[in-house]
């Protein structure tokens, strides 16, 4: 897994693209990409599923922020990113969250 960022020239914003390789995807049909940047909602950031079986995503964040995600697979197993800036532990659970700062 992992994430490529790229920093808008003259505006506040960070382009980042969150990539889950398909053998880390442990076959899922669906990933969806959730966290604080849509509300940890599990609907509105689906990845989509490329050629090589690798899932992909790319979001405009605003700079000078951290923000915490997970990736649900096939709407029932929650992974980390592997690569990410750092982890933090969840409010919910005994579990992290990973986290990109941009």
């Amino acid at each position: 897994m992992s994430m490529k960022k790229q920093y808008l020239k003259g505006k506040k914003m960070c382009k980042v693209t969150f990539r889950v390789p398909g053998k880390a995807s442990m076959g899922a049909k669906t990933v969806n990409l959730a966290g604080d940047f849509n509300h940890w909602s599990v609907t509105d950031s689906p990845m989509k599923k490329l050629k090589n079986g690798d899932f992909t995503l790319t979001l405009n964040l605003k700079t000078g922020k951290e923000y915490q995600f997970r990736y649900l697979m096939d709407e029932k197993v929650w992974e980390n990113d592997w690569e990410a800036d750092k982890y933090v532990r969840s409010e919910y659970g005994n579990c992290e969250n990973s986290v990109v700062v941009v």
